[in-house]
């Protein structure tokens, strides 16, 4: 998980990601962008590129809002049990959200991702940085 509010927090996903994978070899895993409810975005859409790179899922979520929180939950647990159509019967017990997110900025935002999903990768992600 990153912060998209933090830039450096996305330059230490490959660093993260090597070492889960050099002590834990072949597990689902999911890449996730934190703190999508925060206006003052640092890590746009067109940016996160490193879970395509390695073939991950990549969800943006709010722990904040409860925007997207159970997604990469429930992507585990299909991964984990081999089912892709395993759902969750019960929604958990939450506390409120904290902040209520922009759903017209977060569907732009979503639609940037998209949009990028469907570009040609960099060469060196640390150019979208310089």
């Amino acid at each position: 998980m990153f912060d998209v509010t933090a830039r450096l927090t996305y330059k230490n996903v490959p660093t993260w990601h090597r070492d889960l994978c050099r002590v834990c070899e072949n597990i689902p895993i999911v890449l996730c962008g934190n703190k999508v409810d925060v206006k003052n975005r640092q890590v746009k859409a067109k940016q996160v590129t490193f879970h395509r790179k390695k073939n991950l899922q990549y969800y943006e979520i709010s722990a904040k809002s409860n925007y997207n929180f159970e997604k990469p939950f429930l992507y585990l647990a299909r991964k984990l049990a081999g089912d892709p159509n395993l759902h969750f019967v019960e929604s958990p017990a939450l506390a409120p959200p904290e902040v209520h997110i922009d759903m017209i900025a977060q569907q732009q935002h979503e639609a940037e991702l998209t949009a990028a999903a469907a570009q040609p990768l960099p060469d060196d992600d640390d150019e979208a940085f310089d």
